[in-house]
């Protein structure tokens, strides 16, 4: 049975509005299980991945990593992971992606240590602990325990959460801990270099928990009385949605947009008190994949420009292929005195 300490601990994560994606590997394992234990999980983890094998974790990364256990590859998955929180999330959730490898006791006894590395990354934030055990001192079970202590304290330190309960690490064991923030101007850069999917600056007022964005991109370079009509417009057509634009840090045919020209558009919406997400994805199809189900508004003038595959924004391939490739999402095409839906 658990311990009221920790079923409070829990109890306590899922009520906060923080949401996390999760990937374990190497240990661990008892903290997925007591977070999904306790009701109210749902408000918490947004997805749990344990990528167990050699080939599962290549695949997770798109390469080989340098160590399978590491530092870096903890890193490594909690950037990851933050990412696919973005992209799971509601839009204006703050989130939490989490990475731990570590490397445990075994049916064969190891040479090397006994260790793990427990990391989180959010918006402005990146925290890593560092632990050593003590060789010879637990079994398997009691090595997972500890490490899942880690993983919530981790999780829990994002949430903003106070522990309640002490650690169950031994004088013999090494812990260390280090934090990273990011200034705005950080942030922006690691949009920019795409190691981030978009950042959000929500202006507006109420609440974005529906389900359908409604969203208009473009350079907004300026902003004008025109944008603001037309997702206003689009926004009544759909009736229930949560309106905001979009601009691309990064464009399809020119350089991408330095920090300071962002912030100088994004300062438009602060002004008028409108949400604006900046993204790193020029082409319709990925901003579709960013934002599955999601409707863009787009004017019809500009849809005749661009189904010129060579200059098209949509994908590389042209109108056609976004369409087909993003069957969840619609695209609200504006002419002058009409409104269709594709």
């Amino acid at each position: 049975m658990m311990e009221p300490s920790l079923r409070y601990f829990l109890e306590a994560i899922h009520s906060s509005s923080t949401q996390a994606v999760l990937y374990v590997v190497g240990g661990a394992s008892q903290a997925i299980g007591w977070l999904l234990s306790v009701p109210g999980a749902s408000n918490t983890v947004l997805e749990a991945l344990v990528p167990y094998s050699r080939m599962s974790l290549i695949q997770l990364f798109g390469k080989v990593p340098s160590q399978f256990c590491s530092r870096q590859t903890a890193e490594e998955m909690a950037l990851l992971a933050y990412n696919r929180a973005l992209k799971l999330s509601n839009l204006d959730s703050p989130v939490v992606g989490v990475g731990f490898s570590g490397t445990l006791v075994s049916a064969q006894p190891k040479r090397g240590d006994h260790r793990f590395y427990v990391a989180t990354r959010t918006s402005n934030q990146l925290w890593v602990s560092t632990v050593t055990l003590t060789k010879g001192l637990r079994n398997r079970e009691q090595e997972d325990e500890v490490s899942s202590q880690v993983l919530l304290k981790a999780i829990a330190n994002a949430c903003k959460v106070p522990l309640p309960f002490g650690s169950k690490l031994s004088e013999s064991d090494v812990y260390e801990e280090s934090e990273e923030r990011f200034s705005e101007t950080e942030e922006l850069e690691q949009l920019i270099q795409g190691k981030i999917c978009y950042k959000l600056y929500p202006f507006s007022k109420g609440t974005s928990e529906v389900d359908r964005k409604i969203i208009l991109s473009g350079s907004f370079n300026p902003l004008h009385d025109g944008h603001l009509k037309l997702l206003e417009v689009a926004t009544s057509i759909f009736g229930n949605g949560y309106p905001c634009f979009e601009i691309s840090a990064v464009n399809a045919d020119k350089p991408p947009l330095s920090v300071e020209q962002i912030r100088d558009r994004v300062d438009q919406f602060r002004k008028v008190g409108k949400t604006v997400i900046v993204s790193n994805h020029p082409y319709f199809y990925k901003k579709a994949e960013l934002f599955p189900g999601s409707a863009f508004v787009i004017g019809a003038d500009t849809v005749a420009r661009l189904i010129n595959v060579s200059i098209s924004v949509f994908s590389p391939h042209g109108l056609a292929e976004s369409i087909n490739t993003s069957k969840s999402s619609f695209f609200i095409v504006f002419s002058i005195l009409l409104a269709q839906v594709l």
